[in-house]
């Protein structure tokens, strides 16, 4: 009996996923989402716990670990929306010529500096000189720029490429001196009691460059999907902001979300480190303004990290 019960709902199920998709074609769309682990993806796991519970999923959801991946799912037109950092998103409309557009900002600044104490840094000016480790690509090249913008001359070791590899380093003691992001902050910590956060980076950006102009994550859409699709993009807005809210209105099951989705591997630790991640929903003037501001001055800082130039103002897309 329990085994007919069983069918008939599914079949029922099927029915109903058929006769919602007759009501027109941008309904019965099935958004194609890929996310990065870590910070970039932790507004994205309320939205993907939603979407397993629904009889009619409106989302095919893909964490990845490299946003490499994420932008050759773009280029290749496997993914509709993605989660990718800011600088990414921009050399990747450069590089397509516009096929990707910005629809919100998702993540402002998460990189710490992080210390053994065997060096004593107060700060920034202490780093004068000094040998710091430091993820290659966004991390390493938000850091070069401010140092740049104090007049410090320093070493940066990119020789830990991935934030998840220096975290190692840092945590065994390999690395004395390091830029790190959150959550990879907690984690080392937990690992190494004897690690401490000497200086916030987003405190000491926002002291040279304009306040609130560190955005390092952001969600884009193929610019062909948004046109086809809008109100499937108005949609996953509503359901995204209502996800990232959920980090803060509700941590402990915000952070068991992050944990089932595969975005990050422990709760707790997400749990911890939620409040420093700066995890943000800004969509519209607010996100082209703020996001203008930090390509504006990696544009200067370094050019290569954004694909070499400043987006068209298409790259913003602001839905009416």
């Amino acid at each position: 009996m329990k085994k007919r019960i069983a069918v008939l709902t599914l079949a029922l199920a099927l029915v109903l996923c058929l006769f919602a998709g007759t009501a027109s074609a941008d309904a019965a769309v099935n958004t194609r989402v890929y996310t990065l682990n870590g910070t970039t993806g932790f507004g994205m796991a309320g939205m993907i716990a939603d979407n397993e519970n629904k009889v009619c999923p409106e989302y095919t959801f893909t964490v990845e670990t490299d946003p490499s991946v994420v932008t050759a799912a773009l280029v290749s037109g496997d993914c509709d929306i993605a989660a990718l950092p800011t600088n990414a998103a921009a050399a990747l409309y450069n590089k397509t010529g516009g096929a990707v557009q910005v629809l919100a900002l998702n993540t402002r600044g998460v990189l710490y500096l992080v210390t053994d104490g065997k060096e004593k840094i107060e700060s920034i000016a202490d780093l004068n000189g000094k040998t710091v480790y430091a993820p290659a690509q966004n991390p390493s090249f938000i850091f070069a720029a401010l140092c740049s913008k104090y007049g410090i001359e320093l070493d940066i070791d990119t020789s830990y490429a991935q934030p998840a590899e220096l975290n190692t380093a840092v945590a065994a003691g390999q690395a004395g001196l390091a830029v790190l992001p959150e959550p990879m902050v907690t984690v080392a910590r937990s690992q190494n009691p004897e690690l401490t956060v000497a200086l916030d980076l987003t405190a000491e950006w926002d002291k040279v460059f304009e306040p609130g102009s560190l955005v390092q994550g952001c969600v884009v859409v193929r610019r062909e999907f948004a046109e086809a699709n809008p109100d499937a993009v108005k949609a996953f807005l509503t359901d995204y902001e209502a996800s990232v809210k959920l980090l803060t209105e509700d941590t402990e099951t915000a952070a068991k979300n992050i944990e089932a989705a595969g975005i990050f591997a422990k709760a707790a630790v997400a749990a911890k480190a939620i409040p420093n991640c700066n995890v943000c929903f800004v969509t519209g003037a607010d996100m082209q303004r703020e996001l203008g501001a930090f390509l504006e001055i990696m544009s200067r800082k370094a050019p290569q990290s954004i694909g070499g130039k400043l987006p068209g103002e298409d790259f913003y897309c602001i839905l009416q």
